[in-house]
């Protein structure tokens, strides 16, 4: 009966370790206020912060925004939304990183995060073929690597790579995939990644922002902030 427990409870741990998640969030300057306390005592350990777009804006939150994440005790990163082809992908992987979209090896900061999405007044895809937006993607990716030394997270949903990029796999190597949808399960990851970095789940946090869930243990989380 003791081996029996023994071996029902090493099972249980493999399931548990498998199945461990982190929970956190992400904010924008529409989120102005946020509760980055009471966010910290619900379980949530990480933030994902809106620095830039483009290569004009910067969000005036964000100052505010990482300095409490960071005395809240967050690991915490910043996120880029890409306005691919309007600039060079390498004025805007430089313009994030001056503008606090950078890495360094503390233990506490994600790699930043790219920001793929359509936005109202554009076009579709942003007017590129699905070449180009790849092309424009691995330059941003590439220049961000050259200067950080971390390849940028990528924040897509499955409709919008697969239309935009003709669900390409050339990233599946290098990027963590930020995956976008509000639904009860992931789902299958677009673009041939085995699996989502991380899941937004929801575009409603009751701390502010949108609800993540990082797909492993804190441990792992750490990790990927550590590099």
């Amino acid at each position: 009966m003791m081996i029996l427990k023994s071996s029902l409870f090493g099972l249980l741990s493999l399931i548990g370790a498998a199945q461990a998640t982190v929970q956190g969030f992400d904010i924008s300057n529409y989120q102005p206020s946020v509760n980055f306390a009471g966010a910290y005592s619900s379980g949530a350990r990480f933030v994902i912060i809106k620095a830039t777009e483009g290569t004009t804006y910067t969000s005036p939150s964000f100052s505010n925004h990482y300095v409490g994440a960071t005395n809240a005790g967050f690991i915490r990163g910043a996120y880029h939304f890409a306005h691919p082809g309007q600039t060079t992908a390498a004025a805007q992987a430089d313009f994030f990183i001056a503008n606090g979209g950078g890495w360094s090896r503390d233990g506490i900061t994600l790699p930043g995060m790219l920001d793929l999405e359509n936005e109202s007044g554009y076009a579709a895809c942003w007017g590129l073929s699905a070449s180009s937006m790849v092309a424009w993607i691995k330059a941003f990716s590439d220049r961000y690597q050259a200067r950080t030394g971390r390849y940028p997270m990528l924040y897509t949903n499955p409709s919008w790579w697969s239309t935009c990029t003709g669900n390409s796999a050339a990233f599946v190597n290098t990027n963590p995939l930020v995956l976008a949808r509000y639904a009860s399960a992931p789902g299958t990851p677009p673009g041939g990644w085995a699996y989502q970095t991380i899941w937004q789940n929801s575009d409603s946090f009751a701390y502010g922002g949108d609800s993540d869930i990082f797909n492993g243990s804190l441990d792992r989380l750490v990790a990927l902030a550590t590099g």
